[in-house]
């Protein structure tokens, strides 16, 4: 009989896809191909800046505007680094550069963390190194160069001590303003669950604070670069600064641009890396709910 449905009243129907009134959803499912287009136009995109950045650096020092001294061209610049790349003195440079910045960094981020957790939590530590921080902060620091090569000498030791000084104060700060910013009634609850101020501090205020904290790192990690650049210059030596140094006495100008790409290339990918671990760390935040703009 026409218009009567005599299908097995147990046999499983095929699911269609409902919207939010319970009509057909409409909207037709978006294929891989269109993903992964959509992905790559957008990688382009981020890199079109850079693209055209390079083009104007290659044109304009081909243009007969600037002498090669003053401007070598790009692919000059890029032909120098992978001569040095070749010859092993890029790994070496960088090896040495990335060994003095990554462990004056770590010295003073765990310093500073630490330093934060006793300001915050302890009246003596707070009346006895807040005018130090406060005055500290906005001072450059690497006016004390100087001293500390007298003291220290021009190694290794006083190359890591003066990033691990310039590294403490943005950790310090965060981690301080981290741990005082949060929730009160956190605190309330916890202690009213009998929890102790170790308890407090370990598993209550040092998580909440952390998001405040990796940024107080993520301001570190460039700065500590910085710095270590700084310091192979004025000392001299192994690194990417001794090596720009070296090339600028012996007016290698090729050398010294190549020291910059080498600087930029490196740090762009330091500061990655790091966004990348703190959005591994912060899962469980809110702002890894958010759409990621990186």
């Amino acid at each position: 009989m026409a218009g009567v449905d005599d299908r097995d009243p147990d046999e499983p129907r095929a699911q269609l896809p409902v919207g939010p009134l319970g009509e057909l959803a409409r909207e037709p499912l978006e294929a891989p191909i269109y993903r992964w287009m959509r992905a790559t136009g957008w990688a382009v995109a981020r890199v079109i800046s850079v693209v055209a950045l390079a083009l104007a650096w290659e044109l304009f020092a081909r243009s007969g505007a600037v002498t090669p001294f003053m401007l070598p061209p790009l692919t000059a610049v890029l032909e120098r680094i992978w001569n040095d790349l070749v010859a092993g003195e890029l790994l070496l440079n960088t090896g040495v550069t990335l060994y003095r910045a990554m462990a004056g960094f770590l010295i003073g981020s765990v310093a500073g963390i630490v330093l934060g957790m006793a300001i915050s939590r302890g009246k003596l530590a707070d009346w006895f190194f807040d005018p130090i921080i406060s005055v500290g902060f906005p001072m450059p620091k690497i006016a004390f160069l100087p001293v500390v090569i007298l003291w220290l000498g021009v190694y290794d030791l006083s190359k890591i001590t003066m990033i691990s000084v310039e590294a403490i104060f943005p950790v310090v700060t965060a981690t301080v303003i981290g741990i005082r910013g949060v929730e009160r009634e956190l605190l309330w609850s916890a202690r009213n669950m009998g929890a102790g101020e170790r308890e407090l501090l370990w598993q209550i205020a040092l998580p909440a604070a952390l998001p405040q904290i990796i940024t107080g790192l993520q301001v570190a990690l460039p700065i500590a670069l910085i710095v270590a650049i700084v310091t192979e210059m004025f000392m001299g030596g192994y690194g990417l600064g001794g090596a720009m140094n070296t090339a600028s006495r012996f007016a290698d100008s090729r050398g010294v641009f190549a020291g910059i790409v080498e600087i930029a290339l490196i740090g762009y990918v330091i500061v990655k890396l790091m966004a990348l671990v703190r959005r591994r760390l912060l899962l469980w935040h809110q702002e890894a709910m958010a759409p990621s703009t990186v």
